[in-house]
């Protein structure tokens, strides 16, 4: 066992909730409003590379060992140096009262039970400092605003906190064009801000208009991110600090030398460029490029242990699970994400046991196939 690793999730009381972390898509749409349902499921474009996330997870094939001698195998392992419950933490999510009231906070709690860490979004629907006081390790995740003077000021708050590491998302100079709230006309509603911005700072986000996604004319990030400013961010921030939004393993390889903690594979959920690969088809690539100068985790379309299972064995420290976590808050609330997780834990432990790992690092090791 790691040392101080977490206990971990708590006993599911499999009757009253889905038999998988997948299946909460179900309740959750129930519960939603359609155009809700639309803004936090959609992607951007045609969504080929929301489609194609799945997919491409659904054609990594892994080699199970066999007479490993495994019988009860561990879950934990380090991310950043500290040791989780798991290799996974939820990934960061907007505006998340949108779900359900109790919002960010409930599902950060959610993340202190399970063991895991939660990143908290710049444009969470409740405060940072509440957030944190809510969870246990709280990473902040920083979209770069317009105004530096902000993005200092916010940094001051992520520090005073406690927020443990900060990653930055460097994919989204703007906002991908996302059909589905287009067509919906779809705006927030008055109780749901950017409570991280002075003023909520997104009014336009809240007018709704007939063919317009407000809260992509109320975007208030900076489009010419460049690597100069990260270089002042790392000058910044004691914090470890991760670069989310590479595909590219040159980006990879630039990231670690520019002093990355880790670097995350993603493509925002097919929710940024509509035509960007699948995350897990460049996985290896930026695994092999970067070496042993940072960590890799995987984001995007992560839909259950077996996918854990699939990245770890692809090279990757662990994972982002998003859209299930949004799904079983809009279930359940606090109790609804703790049985996710839960599940998520039972799910990574059946899948190192049936491939005969005794923990994650053995899972690493494994050889896979892709197309069958």
């Amino acid at each position: 066992m790691l040392p101080d690793a977490p206990a971990g999730p708590v006993a599911v009381d499999v009757a009253a909730w889905p038999a998988s972390l997948a299946e909460f898509a179900g309740p959750a749409r129930a519960a939603l409003p359609p155009e809700v349902w639309d803004f936090i499921n959609g992607g951007s474009g045609t969504e080929t590379t929301l489609t194609a996330n799945r997919a491409a997870l659904d054609r990594v094939a892994v080699l199970p060992r066999v007479l490993t001698g495994v019988d009860r195998p561990r879950t934990d392992a380090p991310l950043l140096g500290r040791a989780q419950a798991m290799p996974v933490a939820v990934a960061p999510m907007a505006y998340q009262r949108l779900v359900h009231p109790d919002g960010e906070p409930a599902l950060a709690a959610a993340a202190a039970a399970a063991g895991v860490p939660y990143v908290a979004s710049t444009l969470s629907s409740t405060p940072i400092e509440e957030i944190a006081a809510a969870g246990d390790q709280v990473w902040f995740q920083l979209y770069w605003l317009r105004e530096r003077g902000m993005v200092a000021d916010l940094l001051d708050r992520v520090h005073a906190a406690g927020c443990t590491a900060l990653m930055v998302t460097v994919d989204v100079p703007i906002l991908g064009r996302r059909l589905r709230d287009v067509r919906n006309g779809f705006a927030l509603p008055p109780h749901v801000t950017a409570a991280n911005l002075p003023g909520g700072r997104n009014d336009l986000a809240h007018q709704g208009t007939p063919g317009v996604s407000a809260v992509s004319a109320g975007a208030v990030f900076a489009p010419a991110l460049s690597w100069a400013d990260l270089e002042w961010l790392r000058g910044r921030t004691p914090l470890p600090l991760l670069i989310k939004g590479i595909l590219d393993p040159r980006d990879a390889v630039r990231a670690a030398e520019a002093g990355a903690a880790a670097v995350v594979v993603s493509n925002h959920g097919g929710r940024q460029l509509d035509g960007a690969p699948a995350t897990v088809t460049v996985l290896p690539e930026v695994v092999a490029a970067v070496g042993e100068r940072c960590e890799v985790l995987l984001d995007s379309g992560v839909r259950g242990g077996v996918d854990v299972l699939r990245a770890l064995a692809l090279g990757a420290r662990g994972v982002l699970v998003g859209r299930p976590m949004l799904w079983a808050l809009a279930a359940g609330g606090r109790a609804g994400a703790e049985a996710a997780l839960a599940l998520l834990a039972a799910e990574l432990r059946d899948a190192l046991t049936l491939t005969g790992c005794a923990d994650p690092a053995a899972a690493r090791q494994l050889r896979t196939l892709t197309g069958g």
